[in-house]
């Protein structure tokens, strides 16, 4: 099959009409996803096409959905939860880190929980810090729990086709910021595989590792260094579990310098482990401590200009950036 052009949410309505089509046990269940067609119109039309048996509109009640999608998963189905925005993950936390996260374990693997929860997260909407917030970490600390977090338009395909096919719960964070973005869809060649990480770009000098938008600031950035002479590597994680360090840590050994980029705020944030992994796993080839960029430890502002300060810029990374590989002073250090 040949690419074609589309949007980061068509990728992944095409991915849930496959999916449902190819598994009569898929069932999407969520506020507003059937009749309104889910709040940034990924399920938009799945109603109509798969009718209110298998695309159920819920009581606004997180933890009721979330409980209910879990149950459902106990007795044979494969449930897709839509949580409308990851901030509203507290609420059930319960449901999915004492229950769906450790029943194959507490049950000795004769149950599952294949739950499929989807959720949307990041700034860039002025929507204020009850909507905006980076919190995949929450999950990632979870162990039963797996996270993925896809970029590109490509991954959000086939990264969610593979994420129904899993036997435990998948954590499916879209960033609110890129589901008008438009790439290539090619349904036959994934980006990678599962848990994989993908090198977007390659350099000499340096090695960045990012998820989610952050890929594509980084991206900029790696293009205002090469005017600067300086070349870098992009790595585009994809999921924070499972994570394959090995291409990460090849590529570090390879250049002597890593940063972590993440739009998650800096303290406790993934960042952290990134960044711990990487020096557990590079120590002896790195010329520099590795250097985290990630979003300011202050809830998300409604202005614009307080919410586009508040999270790494194409900018930021590559000033910092420049300052590891050269020790130039960068403008932010006053």
């Amino acid at each position: 099959m040949t690419a074609v052009e589309t949007t980061y949410r068509e990728a992944l309505r095409e991915a849930l009409i496959d999916g449902m089509e190819a598994d009569d046990t898929i069932t999407l269940m969520g506020e507003e996803i059937g009749v309104y067609g889910g709040s940034y119109g990924v399920t938009n039309g799945l109603l109509d096409r798969f009718g209110a048996e298998r695309v159920l509109d819920t009581p606004i009640s997180e933890p009721g959905l979330v409980g209910t999608a879990v149950g459902a998963a106990l007795t044979g189905l494969r449930p897709v939860a839509e949580i409308m925005y990851i901030d509203f993950a507290g609420l059930v936390m319960d449901q999915l880190a004492n229950q769906a996260a450790k029943i194959r374990y507490m049950f000795g693997g004769q149950l599952g929980v294949p739950l499929l929860l989807r959720t949307q997260g990041g700034a860039g909407r002025s929507a204020a810090a009850q909507h905006s917030q980076s919190l995949e970490a929450w999950f990632a600390h979870t162990p039963g729990l797996r996270v993925v977090l896809p970029a590109t338009v490509n991954d959000a395909y086939h990264l969610l086709r593979e994420a129904l096919t899993k036997p435990d719960p998948v954590i499916f964070i879209e960033h609110k910021g890129l589901y008008t973005r438009k790439g290539d869809l090619d349904k036959d060649a994934p980006d990678g595989a599962w848990g994989q990480p993908v090198r977007r770009r390659t350099g000499s000098d340096l090695v960045i590792v990012t998820y989610s938008r952050m890929v594509f600031e980084c991206l900029a950035a790696a293009d205002a260094l090469e005017a600067q002479g300086i070349s870098t590597s992009v790595i585009d994680i994809r999921s924070l579990n499972p994570l394959d360090m090995s291409p990460i840590a090849d590529a570090v050994r390879a250049a002597g310098r890593a940063m972590v980029v993440t739009e998650s705020c800096l303290t406790a944030g993934f960042s952290a482990e990134l960044s711990a992994r990487i020096t557990e796993h590079c120590f002896d080839w790195l010329e520099e401590p590795v250097v985290r960029v990630a979003g300011e430890d202050i809830p998300i502002a409604v202005a614009p200009d307080l919410e586009a300060q508040s999270i790494p810029t194409a900018a930021l990374i590559a000033e910092t950036a420049d300052w590891l590989v050269t020790r130039r002073a960068p403008q932010w250090a006053g």
